[in-house]
């Protein structure tokens, strides 16, 4: 059963706690990861990318010139692509660029991205993890003393203190529990989370 260090607010280790097997502890798989990635960067496409064809773009109608005696290429409209203010050949139209992933899948993706954390040593719990009142400076301190690095915090629900404060720092990023996802816990090069956030991820993925 994997076991991490717990800290208090000042990076001092103060226990120990046992992760769940089923969560913290399954087989790693790349291809699996990187599905489950590709899959949520598609979502995030708008797809709304659009061009006029020929039949859309305004103009034409009547052939510019008569067809022969005129010494010029024949044309037989102004919305021709070869024209300037002409339609667009191929170019893009909305469309949707979701993948389709088993739930499943994509639960088992998120145990091996936690899993993947705690291999690397950059899975770090705090007992408690709070702030006095809303100030960036106090969440650079605090973060400041694990050496992290790019940082993922993860909390357990609604926490305006922590989430105002963490607005303005540079690879920073706060996430809800029921927010984690594959993309920000590879992208980010730690986690920091309390007990109870453990707790909840544990319960809802177990």
């Amino acid at each position: 059963m994997p076991t991490v260090d717990v800290y208090n607010l000042a990076s001092e280790v103060t226990g120990q706690l046992e992760l769940s097997e089923a969560v913290f502890g399954v087989p790693v798989k790349s291809h699996v990861l990187h599905e489950v990635v590709v899959y949520q960067l598609a979502k995030r496409r708008a797809g709304t990318a659009k061009t006029k064809g020929r039949s859309e773009v305004s103009g034409g109608g009547k052939k510019p010139w008569r067809q022969k005696g005129t010494g010029r290429a024949r044309s037989g409209t102004s919305r021709s692509p070869v024209w300037r203010g002409g339609g667009i050949i191929h170019g893009p139209q909305p469309r949707d660029y979701e993948m389709r992933v088993p739930k499943k899948v994509r639960r088992l993706a998120l145990k091996m991205a936690l899993t993947q954390k705690v291999l690397d040593e950059g899975f770090k719990v705090i007992d408690e993890f709070k702030l006095e009142k809303i100030r960036t400076r106090d969440l650079v301190g605090l973060l400041d003393r694990f050496e992290l690095g790019k940082t993922l915090v993860v909390l357990p629900g609604p926490d305006e203190i922590i989430e105002k404060s963490a607005r303005n720092i540079p690879n920073v990023k706060v996430l809800r529990s029921e927010g984690l996802n594959v993309y920000d816990l590879l992208d980010y090069r730690a986690v920091i989370l309390s007990r109870e956030c453990v707790s909840r991820i544990e319960e809802a993925l177990a």
